[in-house]
C-alpha cells in the first residue's frame, strides 16, 4: 500500500521492521523503489535478496527488469532476462518480454526492439506493441509508429489510446494531414479522445481538475496562485516548451495552452492548501508532458516542497529542483 501510494520511507520502514520477508515483500519492495525511481536501490535490494532472502519468483524478475527499463541499464537488462532461466529456474513470460522491449525503446534502440518483438516465442499482444508505439513518440519515429499502431489496430480496433498517441506523434512531427486522417478515422469509429486529468486529496475530498473544465469553486484563486508560481519560476529560466502543444496554432495560444494542464491547476490548488513537511500528491490519468515536467521542478525548488505525481507508469518525486526519474521516463 506504501509503495503504491509513493510513500517509500513509510514502506521501507515496515520492511525493516517485519521478523520474517517472504518472496512476496521482497518482490513488492524491489518493484516499489523501481516505481518510484529508485532503480539503484531496487536493483541493490535484488542482490540482498539473491543472498540472504527467498529465491526470486517470476514477479521478482519483472521488478528487476522494470528497474532496469527505468534507468536505461541496457546490459542490465539483458543479463538479468538471459540468466533468469538458468539462474532461478524461470521461464521469461510475457510480462518480462514486455519489460525488454520498453528497456529498449526507452534507451532508443528501436530497431533493436523491433527484432525481439519478431523473435518471441509467441505472437506479440497489443501491449507489447503499445509499448513500442510509446517508444516511437519519446525518439520521433513516425514510421515505426504507423506500423506498431497497425497492428495494435489489428487487434483491438477500437483502442481510442493508439489512435491518440499516433495523432500526437504526427502532431510532434507537424503532420497535420496524417493528424487529420487520424481524427477522421476517430469520428468514424465513434472513438472519444480521454480528457487529461489530475487529482489530489485536501481536507479528506478529493479535487479532481480536467483540461479545459473551469468550473472549481477556487478556480480564480487556483489560476491567480498558478500565474504568480509561473512569474517565480520565469525568473530560474523557466520557459513554455510548446513543442508539447498537440494543436496547429499560434505561439501565444500555444502558450495559453500549456498553462492551464489539469497538473499544473492541481499543483497550484495543492501549493495553496499545503502544510509544511508534508508532500503535495497528485495523481494522473495519462503521462505527464515534459513541459509540465520541467514546470513541477521548478516549483518545488522554489516552493521549498516534495510534489509528488503519480502517472499511469510511476512515480515522479520533484523535490530542490530534480525529479526521481532522473528526466528519463
Amino acid at each position: 500500500m506504501y509503495c503504491k501510494c509513493g510513500s517509500l520511507e513509510e514502506a521501507d520502514a515496515l520492511f525493516q521492521r517485519m521478523p520474517e520477508r517472504d518472496v512476496i515483500s521482497w518482490s513488492t519492495m524491489i518493484s516499489g523503489l523501481a516505481q518510484n525511481g529508485r532503480s539503484a536501490d531496487s536493483l541493490g535490494l535484488f542482490e540482498s535478496m539473491k543472498a540472504i532472502g527467498p529465491k526470486p519468483n517470476y514477479i521478482t524478475i519483472v521488478g528487476v527488469l522494470f528497474a532496469c527499463s527505468h534507468a536505461g541499464l541496457v546490459e542490465e537488462g539483458w543479463y538479468y532476462f538471459r540468466s533468469m532461466e538458468k539462474l532461478f529456474g524461470i521461464e521469461p513470460g510475457r510480462e518480462h518480454y514486455g519489460c525488454m522491449v520498453d528497456l529498449l525503446g526507452r534507451a532508443g534502440k528501436l530497431e533493436e526492439a523491433v527484432k525481439f518483438i519478431h523473435a518471441m516465442n509467441f505472437k506479440p499482444d497489443s501491449v507489447i506493441w503499445r509499448t513500442l508505439l510509446g517508444a516511437c513518440r519519446v525518439h520521433r519515429n513516425v514510421n515505426l509508429a504507423a506500423y506498431a499502431a497497425k497492428e495494435i489496430l489489428k487487434l483491438e480496433p477500437g483502442d481510442e489510446g493508439t489512435y491518440i498517441l499516433l495523432s500526437n506523434i504526427y502532431a510532434d512531427s507537424q503532420q497535420w494531414s496524417d493528424v487529420g486522417q487520424v481524427r477522421k478515422a476517430m469520428r468514424d469509429r465513434g472513438v472519444r479522445k480521454e480528457p487529461g486529468r489530475s487529482w489530489l486529496e485536501v481536507g479528506k475530498k478529493i479535487h479532481v481538475f480536467i483540461v479545459g473544465d473551469m468550473s472549481h469553486p477556487n478556480m480564480d484563486c487556483i489560476i491567480k496562485e498558478l500565474n504568480q508560481l509561473v512569474g517565480r519560476i520565469t525568473h530560474l529560466g523557466y520557459v513554455p516548451n510548446t513543442d508539447f502543444v498537440l494543436h496547429d496554432l499560434g505561439q501565444e495560444q500555444k502558450e495559453e495552452s500549456l498553462r492551464y494542464h489539469s497538473e499544473k491547476l492541481a499543483i497550484a490548488f495543492g501549493i495553496m492548501n499545503s502544510t509544511r513537511g508534508k508532500p503535495i500528491r497528485i495523481m494522473k490519468n495519462l503521462r505527464i508532458c515534459g513541459d509540465c515536467h520541467a514546470f513541477a521542478k521548478l516549483v518545488a525548488q522554489t516552493e521549498d516542497k516534495t510534489i509528488v505525481i503519480r502517472d499511469p507508469v510511476r512515480f515522479h518525486h520533484f523535490q530542490d529542483g530534480v525529479c526521481s526519474c532522473g528526466d528519463y521516463w
